[in-house]
Order: C-alpha cells, then sequence, then structure tokens
C-alpha cells in the first residue's frame, strides 16, 4: 500500500482533520506505541499501520477498505 492510500483510507475513515489527529496523537499498542505518524517516518509499511490503526480504533472489517468514490470524470488534458 503506497502512503497517498494510507491518508485516503484514514480521511475515509475519520474524516480530514481528525485523521491527522488520531495519526500523530494515538500511540499504537501494535506499534510498540509509537503513532501512526511516527511509525510511517520510521518505516513502517503503510499496510501495516493502517491495519494497526484499524485494531486500536475497531474500525469495522467491512470498512477497512475504505469507500467506494464515483469514478472521476476525465480532465481535458487526459483526453
Amino acid at each position: 500500500m503506497r502512503e497517498s492510500r494510507f491518508w485516503e483510507l484514514m480521511d475515509d475513515e475519520f474524516g480530514p482533520g481528525y485523521a491527522r489527529s488520531v495519526a500523530s496523537g494515538q500511540a499504537l499498542t501494535a506499534l510498540d506505541g509509537r503513532t501512526a505518524d511516527e511509525a510511517l517516518a520510521g518505516g513502517v509499511p503503510a499496510r501495516r499501520v493502517w491495519s494497526a490503526v484499524c485494531e486500536q480504533m475497531s474500525v469495522p472489517e467491512g470498512r477497512r477498505l475504505g469507500v467506494d468514490h464515483p469514478p472521476r470524470e476525465p480532465r481535458p488534458q487526459d483526453l
């Protein structure tokens, strides 16, 4: 998982503002008490960090893959 996908999942689950608060303030037991921000900065794979967030914050299994977003309209420069 790319880090950009991690942030997309965080925003989907917690909302853009609260996601940043969770990432910087929630010590994750599965990551030796590091926050998501600290773990990502330390090279922990984003998938592992997302998994730890989900476990700690009791994200239901059905929401761990994120929200289905409708496809974006092609931009003129992409045509």
